[in-house]
């Protein structure tokens, strides 16, 4: 079968239109990478999807033509058979007052053919808080300083910021992902790369808060230039805390009390095979040091039977000393939970969740079929980022979901709602469609992969209400219409971060704009804080990040950022400079920051570069803001159109700069 045809039969995308206005087709070589990455899967003969039911509301689903009437079917759990039947029109209507939970829905038609599909049968909607509005504390908890942590915030640190938190009338703690990253790369730090979703950074456990651990002079004479550094030095951090743990670790083998034994024993219960897979992958990732695909055979797939040997043999200590650390982990996280709750905060611990995974890391080990290693998530090109984004970072695919059961989706919700009153869904667009990019390629050869939207939802409902989790989908940039809606009809929360919530005069927009059923931000972690957004910190800071720069060309300075100010008015100041020949600004769509201003800017003069267009935009932002004013108001949408579209941008560099 041809490449394209197959795609189009697996519902892959392989040409769309980018950005910039351009018919992009995935290259034939990459797009065979993509096929071979991705689990065979083509829409089944009888229904060809998975079926959601929503408690309250009546369900019936069509079957395919090919289909030959009577279809029998039947709702399968684990205990067997729950419910049945058989139609003879081409239709199903599903049976109502199912328990809550995810099935497999098992057909046969008169042909004997058959099919076997995922059903969910969901609340009507994810749990949307038992509170009316109320106001979060956001924390980068690594950046905490205190006079007694070891140069990075830590567990104890949080408890300290739930109780000023609640002191202020707070209800709650918004943090970065606590994901597991790499302890043997303490430099690869990104909270949003993580090894794993389902287990907790032990960067951030108190390890003085261990009754095993006894604080040393040489640990103690380390850390105090830890705590007074400028930046947190993640390798010096991770040498002293994971030295700490292995001390704490032998001691807690040696004389630990009963009781800590028994909470020992109950949390590798309540984590189950999952917490002896992630600690066997540890250790054979630190003895074999190569990525997982190039381990033995026998290691390749994991295996809960070679992991009881690996536990119960020579390595049996090593395996014993990951859980202990993410024992320990949970148990802290699980403290300053409790500690909210007391104080009556409504929501406690909001956390977020990362898109995806790194390939070599335990969750792509462990749901080989559900998260492709050859793939990675991104976005195709657009006007800023004209040779599209590749993150890095591997992503759920539909057919490996829909073989599981959803099971690894469920897993990550899971271990993420544990002690969490509410989570963020990093990049929510993600459960509707993912921007795949096979390895070695670039973002121009990506496809877009159609997800089960609504199974996905269906799934998200159903552990939300289980935890009594509020979930908020991160919706911003380039939004599918009825996308929100659609979340909004599951009780997922929208995202909406003030710098962006304008009237057309430019104006911040009041309360009354915000949905109730939405977080609202005033930034993100990609964006100015408040403290720099007020002090033009952000302009200040683009030229030193490479937001300004010149071009191959070396005749254009192109800024490319999030600034307080509209893009008229940039251009304004800027073809006002007389070392300007000439300029254009427009915002553009971003996926991830939801829209950002690109000047495309011809000097008249050699010394005008990034750092004298940073000065200038510096000076008329104070000019315009002032010390407590917002950003001056203008006819924007009749003056300048708000999202410059590729035929726009094209124009704008053929007509003034390439003619």
């Amino acid at each position: 079968m041809n490449l394209f045809t197959e795609a189009n039969n697996r519902g892959i995308q392989t040409e769309f239109l980018d950005g910039q206005g351009h018919r992009r087709v995935t290259d034939a070589a990459a797009l065979k990478i993509i096929l071979d990455a991705l689990p065979p899967q083509s829409p089944g003969p009888l229904l060809g999807q998975p079926v959601v039911v929503r408690r309250g509301r009546s369900v019936r689903s069509q079957l395919r033509p090919a289909a030959s009437t009577p279809v029998d079917w039947k709702i399968v759990a684990d205990a067997g058979v729950v419910a049945k039947g058989e139609t003879s029109d081409r239709v199903i209507d599903w049976p109502q007052g199912l328990p809550s939970g995810v099935y497999r829905l098992q057909l046969t038609d008169a042909a004997a053919v058959t099919e076997d599909v995922p059903l969910i049968s969901a609340p009507e909607k994810a749990f949307g808080g038992d509170f009316d509005r109320c106001w979060l504390l956001a924390v980068q908890l690594y950046g905490v300083r205190s006079a007694r942590n070891w140069g990075i915030g830590d567990f104890t640190d949080l408890e300290g910021m739930i109780e000023f938190a609640a002191h202020l009338g707070a209800d709650g703690i918004g943090l970065n992902p606590l994901h597991a990253l790499f302890d043997d790369r303490p430099g690869d730090c990104s909270p949003y790369s993580p090894n794993s979703r389902l287990f907790l950074n032990p960067l951030y456990v108190d390890v003085e808060k261990l009754p095993e651990f006894d604080l040393d002079a040489r640990t103690r004479d380390a850390l105090a230039p830890l705590r007074v550094g400028e930046v947190v030095d993640y390798v010096t951090v991770a040498g002293l805390k994971w030295r700490a743990l292995r001390i704490a670790f032998a001691a807690f083998k040696a004389h630990a009390t009963p009781a800590r034994r028994q909470d020992f024993d109950t949390f590798r219960a309540e984590r189950g095979p999952l917490l002896l897979r992630f600690a066997c992958f540890e250790v054979l990732r630190h003895k074999l040091k190569k990525p997982w695909w190039e381990w033995p055979e026998e290691w390749r797939q994991p295996d809960d039977a070679k992991c009881a040997a690996l536990r119960n043999g020579a390595e049996g200590d090593e395996v014993a000393f990951v859980e202990f650390v993410q024992w320990t982990a949970d148990r802290q996280l699980g403290d300053a939970a409790d500690l909210a709750r007391k104080l009556g905060m409504k929501v406690g611990l909001y956390l977020d969740v990362a898109v995806g995974v790194q390939a070599d890391g335990f969750d792509a080990w462990n749901e080989q079929a559900a998260i492709s290693r050859h793939l990675g998530v991104g976005a195709p090109p657009d006007p800023l980022n004209t040779a599209g984004q590749s993150w890095g970072l591997a992503g759920f695919n539909a057919a490996g979901l829909e073989l599981q059961s959803f099971a690894p989706y469920r897993d990550m919700l899971r271990a993420s709602m544990r002690h969490a009153g509410a989570i963020r869904l990093d990049h929510v667009l993600g459960l509707k469609r993912l921007y795949l990019v096979p390895n070695g390629f670039s973002a121009v050869d990506g496809v877009y992969v159609q997800m089960p939207f609504e199974a996905l939802l269906a799934v998200t409902a159903l552990e939300s209400t289980a935890h009594r989790c509020v979930v908020i989908g991160e919706d911003l940039g380039t939004v599918p219409e009825g996308f929100r809606e659609k979340m909004a009809d599951w009780g997922i929360w929208s995202y909406m971060v003030m710098m962006f919530e304008r009237d057309d005069r430019g104006a911040f927009r009041g309360r009354d704009h915000y949905s109730a059923d939405a977080l609202v931000t005033f930034n993100t972690h990609d964006l100015s804080t408040y403290a720099g957004w007020r002090s033009f910190g952000d302009i200040g800071h683009l030229d030193r990040e490479g937001y300004l720069y010149l071009t191959d060309r070396k005749d254009f300075v192109i800024i490319s950022g999030g600034v307080n100010i509209y893009p008229q008015e940039i251009e304004e100041v800027l073809l006002q400079d007389p070392r300007v020949a000439d300029a254009a600004v427009f915002g553009v769509p971003n996926d991830e920051y939801g829209e950002e201003i690109k000047a495309v800017i011809q000097p008249a003069h050699p010394d005008f570069t990034g750092p004298a267009v940073a000065e200038a935009l510096k000076a008329r932002c104070r000019e315009l803001l002032g010390p407590l004013k917002v950003p001056r108001s203008i006819d924007f949408e009749s003056d300048f159109p708000r999202h410059a579209t590729g035929k726009l941008y094209k124009k704008l560099l053929r007509d003034r700069y390439l003619a």
